[in-house]
């Protein structure tokens, strides 16, 4: 869908710099979704892998963060295999809907209520990201920081339209449970893709 290079604002990599490829294609379906253009893929020009790697290589920055949409909907192999050949760390943000595919060097899972994720997110994840609408969404965060191995990252993430209510449920909950972090979308505070 497109490609930019930015500041990784989410997550366990927040304020790095970083070169987004966003795929388009997405079947989850969230409802507060913040790039629902990228939701139909045929709407998006079609991108070689050698155009995106030649592209990721104009910046000096040698981290590449693959997002969507739902990027794991297509075979992800031949993408991997490319830009570690020219020297990137590659991160996938994932909802954790269909199969892994490629290798990579940090997996972030942000599953969704939408669509179920695949169990084999719990063991190879780095992060967990849950994103936070209300307060019942911390019980269902709970029921993922259970079953996903521990050295995985949690962290609890305010809905953007919604961070003005949810954010202080986040806070209080953090300081009781400390095991989890607040991941903020920085990138939105400093007003970059």
């Amino acid at each position: 869908m497109e490609q930019f290079y930015t500041i990784q604002g989410e997550g366990m990599h927040q304020g790095k710099a970083a070169y987004f490829i966003r795929l388009g294609g997405c079947d989850v379906g969230c409802a507060w979704c913040d790039v629902k253009e990228s939701w139909d893929a045929s709407k998006h020009p079609l991108t070689s892998v050698e155009d995106m790697v030649e592209s990721a290589k104009e910046y000096p920055g040698r981290l590449v963060v693959i997002t969507g949409g739902e990027p794991l909907m297509y075979d992800l192999t031949y993408l991997c295999e490319a830009l570690h050949e020219a020297g990137f760390r590659i991160h996938l943000e994932t909802s954790g809907a269909y199969p892994i595919t490629g290798k990579w060097d940090w997996i972030c899972f942000s599953p969704k209520k939408f669509k179920a994720p695949l169990p084999e997110f719990m063991e190879h994840s780095h992060e967990l990201k849950v994103i936070v609408y209300n307060r019942h969404d911390f019980k269902w965060a709970e029921q993922f920081a259970s079953e996903i191995h521990p050295g995985c990252r949690l962290f609890l993430q305010p809905e953007w339209g919604r961070e003005p209510e949810v954010l202080p449920l986040i806070i209080d909950y953090v300081k009781a449970f400390p095991k989890w972090e607040i991941s903020l979308q920085v990138h939105k505070y400093m007003n970059v893709p």
